[in-house]
């Protein structure tokens, strides 16, 4: 009798090795893991900071297409909804924060987010309401006019500052309570640098790394909330209406109702993200939110793994990141970065860090597989 096996995946296998160990040693490794996030742009280690580029800033773009692929997740990974007008809820959230904080109201940026989020949920519903009775390519197609629809809006109207946009936005308040020396490297050994400092929690044009650490903390928030609620039932909801909303509706789940949840939340998140851009930035234009953001949204979340909160964050580390870093290949980066997301497409189309159950049914077909062989092997022997 022959006996057969099969090679587990490594992120399975990893993700395994960490499920079996004591919850005190995991919490102790996610808060290992945290602070060294938050330490990195003040470590400036050789080989990752980004020569050519503020490294705060880059990582503050890559905590912010971090929070838009999560969000996002919950539309296409989640709920199988395929959106390629998540900018437009960007965009809602981004410029509702600068029409309330710019010259246009005054008010303070940390009361204009929850109606900037409100706002996006509403036009989120507004959208999902009439367009997810359709599926499949005919809603990327209605969803990707809506991006478009939301920069147009903003360009032709002048109470949003036509295309120059809206400036004077304001950003979080400050709260200057001490100074955080870099490191820097000679010779490879590290040196504290006093001549760069940055001031904690003052949120100012000059330092982008406190956006970061701000940007950051929302995006844990976030992770804590997105595990909580895909663990629920309405996860459970989703997932049903992914994988086959027809059988889903027999069963009872009410999918139109589940979708429309998913749209809402998913532009509750984009909206988030926009008022930290707009806190950020200090401006808004309709240049900002064109349609090839909402394609990076997209491929960050397919390149990573769509249905993974992890796989989608990787994801954008890489949309976002390496272009950064090697921008001193200015004449062949973009290309370079379609080759690989074409190998990717080819050699690995369930992402980076596909979901465990894409996994774990590609080890029960090998298996299955495997098993088929065998049974074969012994019949030509027989």
């Amino acid at each position: 009798m022959s006996t057969t096996t099969t090679k587990v995946p490594a992120n399975l296998a990893f993700r395994n090795w960490m499920v079996a160990l004591p919850k005190s040693v995991k919490l102790i490794l996610m808060v290992l893991a945290a602070l060294l996030a938050y330490a990195l742009p003040l470590l400036q280690l050789p080989y990752i900071t980004t020569p050519d580029t503020d490294f705060g800033g880059v990582l503050f773009t890559v905590a912010l297409y971090a929070l838009i692929a999560l969000g996002l997740n919950i539309v296409v990974g989640y709920a199988g909804l395929l959106d390629l007008g998540y900018v437009g809820f960007y965009a809602v959230g981004a410029y509702t924060v600068a029409v309330l904080t710019s010259q246009h109201a005054n008010i303070p940026w940390l009361l204009t987010v929850p109606v900037a989020v409100v706002a996006t949920m509403i036009t989120g519903v507004i959208l999902g309401w009439p367009t997810l009775r359709v599926r499949g390519d005919y809603l990327a197609i209605v969803t990707l006019g809506f991006g478009e629809i939301i920069r147009l809006f903003a360009v032709n109207f002048e109470w949003l500052g036509g295309s120059a946009g809206v400036s004077k936005v304001k950003g979080p308040p400050s709260i200057e309570l001490f100074d955080i020396p870099h490191l820097k490297w000679v010779n490879g050994q590290p040196l504290i640098d006093l001549d760069h400092q940055t001031t904690f929690l003052k949120f100012g044009v000059l330092d982008s790394i406190p956006y970061y650490w701000l940007a950051l903390t929302v995006v844990i928030i976030v992770l804590f909330a997105d595990k909580r609620i895909k663990d629920s039932r309405v996860g459970r909801a989703w997932e049903a209406t992914r994988e086959d909303e027809d059988a889903a509706e027999l069963m009872g789940v009410p999918t139109f109702r589940f979708k429309l949840l998913a749209f809402a939340m998913g532009a509750f998140v984009g909206g988030l993200a926009g008022s930290l851009f707009a806190g950020k930035q200090g401006f808004v234009n309709p240049q900002t939110f064109l349609i090839i953001s909402s394609v990076l949204f997209v491929a960050a979340v397919v390149v990573g793994g769509a249905g993974n909160r992890w796989g989608v964050m990787v994801g954008a580390f890489v949309v976002v990141y390496l272009p950064e870093r090697f921008r001193g290949f200015a004449d062949w980066r973009v290309l370079l970065f379609g080759v690989a997301l074409m190998a990717l497409a080819v050699y690995r189309p369930q992402g980076i860090l596909p979901p465990r159950r894409t996994v774990r049914a590609r080890v029960l077909e090998h298996q299955i597989e495997a098993i088929e062989e065998g049974t074969e092997e012994e019949s030509s022997r027989a």
